[in-house]
Parts: structure tokens; sequence; C-alpha cells
């Protein structure tokens, strides 16, 4: 399981203040040595996390910005002396703002111009059931009962939504060949979630949900207990959201049936999730889109006009990946202080924005449709 199990179990052999190889994370800034030693015994209570295990990332690499992880909705509490300046820093949000969520898909208006190269589209946010702890803090038990929850939600899926469990344990061959094919299975084998304890007891209670018609997804206990995952080919932005309102309050509707329980929503962080810098919408809004013009214009001027429309490009292999010829994985910028409506505003607009210029682009720089 990697060095991040037996480094950090149950905090063990880290009384000391620990050495932060990620020198430039928040975590280094905002873990002080009069922290630790007022915070490194404690034990939160849904998880039996520490504060040894909730900075594993920044202790052992030296590559992090954030560097931090909650196992449970208490760390947040807990430890809100370290985890409350992290997230003002990195979301850019005052001590005392609350977040709204809103997901009612009547108040978009317009969406992505029919005639924009769009290839896809893709929205996904998380969700934690409360009562269980997150990823990295899960008890075994818990990660188990929460794919016994789902299980039952998932069975009483209708319509659209209705569609298959596959269970990681014992999953045939050609189920998981198929799953690979289509980009839907997620492996272990990542350091970072490895040294985050969110890979203990792998593969057991963990898989994946998806509608007949492959456009709605849920992966069961990966991060986050729920990653939530609308998506269809083309741009119709707008109904890809739709599909994905619906399916989070089937979701919501069938585990409170089941069990009373609900979502974890903060009214500070908005939806909880084990990495921070996913609090509040936990959303993430794209489209997979052709930007020639921008290409030729020169991809860092296509950086900072996406900044100017709290958007982010990626190349289309993902985060780190190099971008392709000239597709872009666009999406929105923000996470948090901003509700789900209005991300998915915002990405509407800045990518017609985008696509009209890359139009007047073109013919500046003698592109041929």
């Amino acid at each position: 399981m990697g060095c991040g199990s037996s480094q950090v179990s149950g905090g063990a052999g880290l009384s000391s203040f620990p050495v932060i190889k990620s020198q430039h994370s928040l975590v280094a800034k905002h873990v002080t040595k009069e922290k630790w030693d007022k915070l490194h015994e404690h034990k939160t209570a849904t998880a039996g996390f520490t504060l040894a295990k909730a900075i594993a990332c920044a202790v052992e690499f030296d590559n992090q910005h954030c560097g931090i992880y909650a196992g449970d909705w208490d760390s947040y509490k807990d430890f809100a002396e370290v985890f409350d300046p992290i997230i003002q820093e990195y979301h850019g949000i005052s001590a005392d703002a609350k977040h709204t969520s809103d997901m009612d898909f009547s108040k978009i208006t317009g969406n992505v111009n029919p005639e924009a190269p769009v290839h896809s589209t893709r929205i996904r946010v998380g969700r934690s059931i409360d009562g269980f702890g997150l990823s990295p803090g899960i008890t075994k038990e818990q990660r188990v009962g929460v794919e016994d929850l789902m299980k039952k939600a998932f069975g009483k899926f209708e319509g659209e939504l209705a569609g298959e469990y596959f269970p990681l344990t014992g999953m045939d061959e050609a189920v998981r060949q198929q799953l690979v094919d289509d980009h839907f299975l997620f492996m272990s084998g990542d350091r970072n979630l490895q040294v985050a304890g969110m890979e203990r007891d792998w593969p057991e209670g963990r898989g994946i949900f998806h509608n007949k018609e492959k456009t709605f997804l849920v992966w069961v206990n990966e991060e986050d207990q729920l990653r939530i995952i609308s998506m269809e080919k083309k741009g119709d932005v707008l109904g890809v959201f739709k599909r994905l309102a619906s399916g989070i309050e089937a979701v919501r509707n069938t585990v409170k049936e089941e069990s009373g329980k609900d979502f974890m929503l903060d009214e500070k962080y908005g939806y909880v999730h084990s990495c921070p810098t996913n609090l509040g919408t936990g959303m993430r809004a794209s489209v997979h889109i052709d930007l020639p013009g921008w290409t030729a214009h020169g991809v860092d001027k296509l950086k900072a006009r996406c900044e100017e429309l709290a958007l982010q490009p990626r190349g289309t292999r993902g985060e780190s990946g190099g971008q392709t010829g000239h597709t872009y994985d666009i999406s929105n910028k923000h996470r948090l202080g901003y509700s789900e409506v209005q991300l998915v505003q915002t990405m509407i607009n800045g990518v017609n924005k985008l696509y009209e210029e890359d139009v007047e682009l073109q013919k500046k720089h003698n592109i041929s449709a």
C-alpha cells in the first residue's frame, strides 16, 4: 500500500513536529509547530483521524500545492485552526464567508452555441453521506456501508437514470475491459491517494454505476464517497446539467429513504469533500472544444484569456498532459463561493466568447476552416 499507510498509521511515530517536504505548500505555511503541538494528539470521533494523517502528502512529497486531506467532516471542525486559513487562502474567500448551493437549471440562460466545435461535455460533483468517514479516513465497515446504501439507491433509479452497478471486487474481465474502453474505470496505484490513505482495503467497497446510455455515472468510494458525473457527446451543457441535477436528487432521496441520512452540507464550506480544493460545489463543468485560432495566437494568451473569463484550460489528456493539436478541455475555475448555476452559466458564456474570438483569430492568422 505504499509508505503512506505505514508511516502515518494512527499518527504513530509523528509525535514530534514533522519535516514538511513540500516547503512551498499551504500546509508548510499554516501548520506551525504551535498548532502541531496543540492538535497532533487529537483523534476525530467519526474516523479516528489525526493531523498527521491529514498532512501525510505534504510530509511525504515535495510537490504539493495544498497538501492536506480531511478524513471525515469532524476533521474540518476539529483541526479548523489549520484547515480554515488553508481553505480561505486557496479559494480566496473571507473568514466569515458562507456558501450557497443552487442546482436549479431553469435559472440558466442560453446554451453553448451549436456551431461551436465541441466534442463532448462533462459535469461532475462530489457528495458525501453524513455519518460515514471521508475516503482518507473512512473505516472498512463505513466504506462497505456506503456501498451497500448506494446499491439500494441504484436499484431504485428509473427512466433515463436506470442502469447497473459494477463492483470492483470480483469484476469480470470482459466488464473490466469495457469500462476501461469507455474511460469509466478508476484504478489503484496513484501515489498521492495511497499516501493519503485512500487506497486502504483496495478494491473492497468500491465500484462504478452507469445508466444504459452511459451518460450518467457514479463512482463509489474513490477520492470521494461519491463522484456523480453527467456527460454526453457535443455541447448541450444545459441538458448535461439538467441530468446531473436530477441524478443528484435521485441519489439524495433514495439514500434518505434507506438510511435517514443526508449529504454533508456545511453552511460555510458547502458540500464536504476529502480535498479542501473541492469544497463548495465540488463541481467541474467542462467541454472539449477545438480552438485553432487561439492555438495559432498562442497558448499562453489563451490561458490569460481564460483567467479573465474565470475558466481553466487544460490539454485534453488531463491536468498535466500536454495539449494535443488544438483541442482543449475548458472548465470553470472556481468551486467555492459561487453556486452551481453561477459556475455553469460562467462556463457557457465563457466558451461562447472563446469560440466567437477563435473565429476572428482564425481570420487574423489565415486559418481555413
